[in-house]
């Protein structure tokens, strides 16, 4: 692997590969480019994409297909206020023109304390339903009379508030990321040029990304939702970055040794090309776990997310070196690194930093821990869930119209459960789910697929649809009508796909996180060619992604003020967290082992400290605030998964690889490396360095 590591890295550092990689990337780039703005062409909107495969719910979605040819969605329009009953009567011409061809929009059906009405709109499945609830509700905004409120919700309305969200997803998030990035490597480089060739790296990254991803989801099947093609773009940026920053790093390095900039980009790309490997392998294999998910968004997610892991790291070890060879030692200007000169101080930051914790490493590593504990805390009290009402940050239309039916209707009539059955026992499944306790009423009729085999009956609930109680309502549904003998009845609808995501979520868990797990001990064992160090190091990451996970817990219920952590959060947050967290510990032991091949084992652990500090803060700086570009999203689910991994990032950073790792190794000593030779070879250091480590400019750093 090393040989042939060492043959690729000879191309974009040569005098004429650099040439021919360049080459290659554009033609890439301009043939395939076009493809990159056809993602969304393949991305599933459908009614099971964010539901678990297998789940009734699912099976219910896919059996309604069979009902129609022309699919219906209900629009659910809500007057309350002064002479809101005139309003809806005058409104019928209207809301006609909107239902779909052959059918009918309700009567207005008045509320029980008369102070609502509440009319139904049924709109053709197959047309813009989110262009026509748009223009719907501008029509009745513009022709409401004072006094009246009028809000549009129901399924079609719901439906439009998400896709409003994911519309515009990608563009806030690609400009808030790019501008994030930009300015954080202003800050960094402080150089006006060097800045614009990560980006410009990361920007052949993100169009090979959107075209693998778009090719893969139209020949592979590769699953492809709204929330994982904007979670792609951050990824890419965040990752590439990183990687960026790491290779700039080295390179600045080796050209205060190497008069020839070619052969200073070889030793660099060389030297940490493997620490890169590792970390690409390691995000992309960690999220690729999720592929075992039940929950389709989150077999999604990290499916897209390991495609784009990938082609950020092959733009990172390709195009970025040739950019950088090309544009010479000037690109760093003003500070333009001289051969013979020192590569940094005699006395940094960070060599101050391994000298307190190399004085007492084990009181440093027990105070990270007892820190990172207390922190980990906080998650016993989190509130698990959240309701329709609360995935969003700011009440779009369909969340009011939500909260009007349940404080004047029965809470479920809005979106009442659905049960397909056999048409020969639908009475008998009737009868047994209106027993049902918590079940308001089993609407009259039903629909009947073509061929009169099944029958759809809606059940209204007492309850808010996705309240706990109308939950329980559903498995009570599910008992009573499972147990009609050759009905064949199936219970759907909201309420249920809330109930089978919950548990779906608690499954995935179980199941994802110990493959996650053992994936990345995999990769630690084989870069560092030891054992006691990758299991601390993964220790490590779990305890810092629990103490990320308290402290989020915390902003969540004392500072953002929202209602719970939804879901999918523990799952997701934990495979990114692993996944992107290994990367700092991969990047400081991998210089700390080689260091300590060179110096002993407590200066070569102090030198690693030492020397990888700045890039690796500034790494962890930039994917932190990448991430929280999430916590501006209107959607909760969005922003929580951006404020838990952005915390743990920061954690990982400051915390966890500049106090508690170094710590633990230092006072483990050279047994932190068994079973792998540098465990066996006596230390050439006895007692603790806590100076600088003096560095002559022909030495590797």
């Amino acid at each position: 692997m090393r040989a042939l590591l060492r043959r690729v890295t000879r191309a974009p550092g040569g005098r004429r590969g650099k040439w021919y990689v360049l080459a290659v990337w554009l033609v890439v780039a301009v043939a395939l480019g076009p493809l990159a703005g056809h993602l969304a062409d393949v991305e599933d909107t459908g009614a099971n994409a964010f539901l678990p495969r297998g789940a009734e719910s699912a099976q219910v979605n896919t059996e309604l297909e069979r009902f129609r040819t022309d699919t219906v969605t209900p629009a659910v329009v809500v007057y309350t206020g002064t002479g809101a009953d005139a309003q809806a009567r005058a409104d019928r011409p209207l809301l006609a023109r909107y239902a779909a061809a052959g059918e009918k929009v309700s009567a207005p059906l008045p509320s029980d304390d008369g102070r609502a009405l509440m009319t139904v709109v049924p709109l053709d499945g197959e047309d813009d339903i989110t262009g026509r609830i748009d223009e719907l509700r501008e029509s009745l905004d513009a022709g409401a009379a004072p006094g009246v409120d009028v809000v549009v919700g129901g399924p079609a309305g719901s439906l439009t508030d998400q896709v409003a969200v994911f519309d515009t997803l990608d563009s806030t998030l690609m400009l808030a990321t790019g501008l994030v990035v930009a300015v954080l490597l202003l800050i960094t480089y402080r150089s006006p040029v060097l800045w614009l060739l990560p980006l410009l790296s990361v920007g052949f990254a993100a169009v090979l990304t959107q075209v693998g991803t778009y090719a893969l989801a139209r020949w592979a099947g590769l699953p492809v939702d709204p929330q994982s093609s904007g979670v792609l773009m951050v990824l890419v940026f965040g990752v590439g970055t990183d990687y960026a920053l790491l290779l700039i790093a080295r390179y600045r390095e080796e050209l205060h040794r190497h008069a020839d900039r070619h052969e200073a980009m070889r030793i660099a790309l060389a030297r940490s090309g493997p620490a890169v490997l590792a970390s690409a392998g390691t995000v992309a294999a960690g999220l690729a776990c999720l592929g075992l998910a039940d929950i389709n968004s989150s077999r999604s997610l990290g499916l897209v997310g390991a495609v784009g892991v990938v082609c950020a790291f092959l733009a990172m070890v390709t195009v970025l070196p040739a950019l950088l060879v090309l544009a010479g030692r000037w690109v760093f200007w003003p500070f333009v690194p001289r051969e013979g000169t020192p590569a940094r101080a005699p006395r940094t930051v960070w060599s101050r930093i391994g000298s307190a914790v190399a004085r007492r490493p084990r009181w440093s590593w027990l105070m990270s821990v007892a820190v990172t504990g207390v922190l980990a805390l906080s998650t016993a009290g989190a509130s698990m869930g959240l309701t329709r009402a609360e995935m969003f940050q700011d009440k779009p239309d369909s969340v009011l119209a939500q909260e009007r039916i349940s404080a004047h209707y029965p809470s479920g009539a809005s979106d009442p459960a659905k049960i397909v059955t056999a048409t020969d026992r639908s009475d008998a499944v009737r009868r047994a789910a209106a027993d049902v306790a918590g079940v308001a009423r089993v609407e009259a009729g039903g629909d009947r697929t073509p061929d009169g085999a099944r029958t759809l009956l809606s059940v209204v609930l007492e309850d808010t649809p996705d309240s706990e109680r109308a939950k329980d309502t559903v498995d009570g549904l599910r008992d009573a009508v499972h147990e009609v003998a050759g009905a064949d009845a199936l219970v759907g609808g909201t309420t249920a796909q809330t109930l089978d995501t919950q548990r779906a979520a608690r499954s995935d868990l179980t199941t994802v996180v110990p493959v996650v797990l053992l994936v990345v001990l995999a990769v630690l064992v084989w870069l560092l060619r030891a054992l006691v160090a990758p299991l601390l190091l993964l220790a490590t990451v779990v305890l810092s992604y629990l103490g990320a996970l308290g402290a989020s817990h915390l902003l969540f219920e004392h500072v953002l003020g929202f209602a719970g952590v939804d879901w999918s959060i523990p799952l997701m947050g934990f495979v990114f967290l692993v996944a992107l967290g290994i990367d700092y510990n991969i990047f400081l032991m991998h210089r700390v082992r080689e260091e300590t091949a060179r110096l002993g084992h407590t200066r070569g652990v102090l030198e690693g400290l030492t020397s990888t500090g700045g890039v690796i803060t500034s790494a962890g700086v930039v994917l932190a605030a990448t991430f929280a570009v999430f916590a501006v999203l209107p959607l909760v689910t969005m922003a929580q998964l951006g404020v838990l991994v952005g915390i743990g990032v920061l954690l990982d950073t400051f915390l966890v690889r500049t106090v508690l790792v170094p710590a633990l190794a230092l006072d483990l000593g050279h047994r932190f490396w068994w079973p792998a030779g540098l465990s066996r070879r006596p230390p050439r250091d006895p007692a603790p360095h806590t100076g600088p480590v003096s560095q002559a400019p022909h030495e590797r750093v």
